[in-house]
């Protein structure tokens, strides 16, 4: 005969309390109603925030490398379809290897300093500041023990090239931009460490060196720089973003202005001994980034990124940029090099009332004529236009803005299977992590979505580095721990199954043959929803997948606590015991779970507990607990064991009976 089953040979009481991994009676009542006060009290941003949170925890040996030790400053460079990530760190730059499918490889080329000369100062390492593709090889600068250098790596052997002012600062915090254009090299850096204070944007290689007034900037930050390719040649623009001063003291007038400056690229200087070292062509614009609607103004700008225009067209050209204001709130501001060429070649000069000279300040020339001086004169004067650069779109508003303090951005142009395009971004924030963000044109009013935080690193430290790789898809981001490749299609993330996969709103992501997959790596279309409000109706089974119940037994006047985890911050949860709401937990709730307390376990509290959440028309079972009294307990489990006796007993007769109706 089989024998029955354990735990239940003498069809008596079990000697144990059924529990469960939810069961949480012997947490002290201040913890539990501190849990509870945070539940139902702390406020937030339901929409702007990450609807869920990940950790990317990557495959082992494959997507992570640690450098060592701390590594306080680095820059990174990565070339697009490369495996390969140049990290400059002190006295050190790194060769990083990520093969796809191999363990990832790191590579150290060491680059000391001169501290003989540094002797009592601060900041008397080589930290590298600057790496840059130079022929076959890759051209790398530092502070060199505040004796700015650089060297040159070619097959893993380095030269050095001397001293190269310009090329890096003397310390690694301060505010450094370097451009290469071919065979021209512009800079922001001070070449003198004690005398010229004041920054300047200079051509360091090239042509004529030139560098901008001391008056037209006000204490700048530099931001971003890059040289647009015009219609005509000698219209090639140099256009750069920083932040300023406010020469506005007004108490209530911010202390920053964010601007967009431009050059042309072929200024040769002016006809005067004033002019001839100078840009001629310098104007600045503000940048405005405001939401009028809630009165909310952002003016100190932190990042920008230019995403180029599929078609080549380069007034079509996106400039994405990211401002925050005294709070650290945050929003991000879409621009057009259109828009903003446009401004400069139209608008009158701030401050000037009379007549403008001609050619107009600004205006590059053919023919590589130099600027008269009477033009260099008013634009020296008057270095700012009248009108100011607004975002796109019909209300001239932020793309969206956020409670979260965004520092970098990057944008990747894609396509989901059924054809829309797609901006997504990638937005680090001070805490570490990096928001995802989805934006389609397509959608009506430009609708945004952030689909998730993702923590990048094992240990969690400050992003100082990002860079995108639209052809392997993949983001790379340093710490001063460590560099992670992050693939940008994590769809394996999203639980719930197809509904799950649909709400996420990840155009990377589809559904497949009962999984959510990329749709770069499946070999079949799948399926994605073209309807942003109510995605999981595209799903083929019209119900979600719902939690399996879970029991726990519990003696009278005790206390408990039901927790539900928070998958969706978008989402709006609720405890249901019967139909009474004993709990909700609103979108931008900040705990991680919603929690139900149970103060005194009454008869009333036993019975059927739900966690039900709820998105718009998207309605799931997430948990769902059964509370047992001792009594009720004891009696399923000895109706399971008699259940279960009965199964052994006839499976025990059943092959007799079989044998004897064999025989006969």
């Amino acid at each position: 005969m089989t024998p029955p089953p354990p735990r239940c040979t003498s069809l008596g009481v079990p000697r144990y309390r059924i529990s469960g991994p939810q069961a949480r009676s012997g947490l002290p009542l201040q913890l539990l109603l501190l849990l509870l006060w945070t539940a139902a009290d702390t406020q937030g941003h339901p929409k702007s925030g990450p609807r869920i949170s990940a950790v990317w925890k990557g495959r082992a040996g494959k997507d992570r490398v640690d450098f060592g030790s701390a590594e306080p400053h680095t820059v990174l460079f990565h070339e697009p379809g490369s495996d390969s990530v140049w990290v400059g760190g002190r006295g050190k730059v790194y060769l990083f290897n990520f093969p796809e499918g191999k363990n990832a490889s790191v590579h150290t080329v060491n680059i000391g300093s001169t501290k003989g000369s540094c002797l009592g100062k601060q900041d008397c390492e080589n930290y590298i500041t600057l790496l840059e593709r130079q022929g076959e090889g890759l051209l790398a600068c530092g502070t060199n023990a505040r004796h700015p250098s650089c060297w040159s790596l070619v097959n893993g052997t380095v030269e050095s090239l001397g001293e190269r002012r310009g090329y890096a600062p003397f310390s690694p915090d301060e505010n450094s931009l370097v451009l290469f254009d071919g065979d021209e090299v512009y800079s922001t850096i001070r070449k003198q460490e004690y005398n010229g204070k004041i920054p300047r944007f200079r051509r360091i290689q090239g042509e004529i060196e030139l560098y901008t007034s001391d008056t037209v900037m006000q204490n700048p930050q530099f931001i971003k720089a890059t040289i647009v390719h015009q219609d005509q040649a000698y219209d090639d623009k140099i256009y750069y973003f920083f932040r300023e001063d406010n020469p506005d003291k007004n108490p209530e007038a911010p202390l920053n202005v964010s601007r967009v400056a431009q050059l042309c690229r072929g200024d040769q200087g002016g006809e005067s001994s004033l002019s001839v070292s100078k840009w001629n062509t310098f104007l600045k614009a503000m940048l405005v980034c405001s939401d009028p609607v809630t009165n909310k103004n952002f003016n100190r700008l932190q990042d920008v990124f230019l995403l180029p225009d599929p078609n080549g067209q380069w007034r079509d050209t996106r400039v994405y940029g990211v401002f925050s204001n005294p709070w650290n709130y945050s929003a991000v501001c879409v621009y057009s090099l259109g828009d903003i060429d446009k401004v400069f070649r139209t608008s009158s000069l701030k401050g000037y009332h009379t007549g403008l000279p001609t050619p107009r300040p600004g205006k590059c020339l053919p023919g590589r004529k130099p600027i008269p001086t009477e033009t260099f004169q008013v634009a020296d004067s008057h270095p700012e236009v009248a009108q100011r650069v607004e975002p796109m779109g019909p209300l001239k508003t932020p793309l969206f803005h956020s409670k979260y303090h965004y520092q970098k951005v990057v944008v990747h142009r894609m396509h989901a299977s059924h054809g829309e395009t797609f901006h997504v971004l990638y937005l680090t924030t001070d805490r570490g992590t990096i928001h995802k963000v989805v934006k389609s044109e397509e959608w009506e009013h430009s609708l945004v979505f952030n689909i998730m935080e993702i923590q990048p690193f094992r240990r969690a430290a400050a992003i100082q580095a990002m860079s995108l790789d639209p052809d392997r898809r993949k983001l790379y981001v340093s710490s001063q721990w460590e560099v992670s490749q992050v693939p940008l299609d994590l769809c394996d993330i999203y639980g719930g199954g197809c509904h799950g996969c649909l709400m996420a709103r990840d155009p990377y992501c589809g559904w497949d043959q009962g999984h959510c997959v990329s749709i770069f790596s499946s070999q079949r279309s799948v399926l994605q929803s073209i309807n942003p409000d109510e995605p999981h109706k595209e799903c083929p089974s019209p119900k979600p997948d719902e939690a399996p119940p879970q029991k726990v037994s519990l003696a009278r006047n005790s206390r408990y606590y039901l927790s539900c985890p928070m998958e969706s911050r978008h989402a709006t949860y609720w405890w249901r015991h019967g139909e009474k709401v004993e709990q909700r937990c609103e979108p931008g709730h900040q705990s991680p779970n919603c929690i139900l307390f149970i103060e005194n376990l009454t008869d009333g509290h036993y019975g059927h507990y739900y966690c039900e959440a709820q998105e718009g028309s998207y309605v799931r079972k997430a948990q769902h607990w059964q509370l047992l009294s001792e009594d009720e307990a004891k009696a399923q489990h000895l109706l399971g064991c008699a259940h279960a006796l009965l199964a052994s007993l006839w499976l025990g007769v059943l092959p007799t009976l079989i044998l004897g109706l064999l025989v006969h």
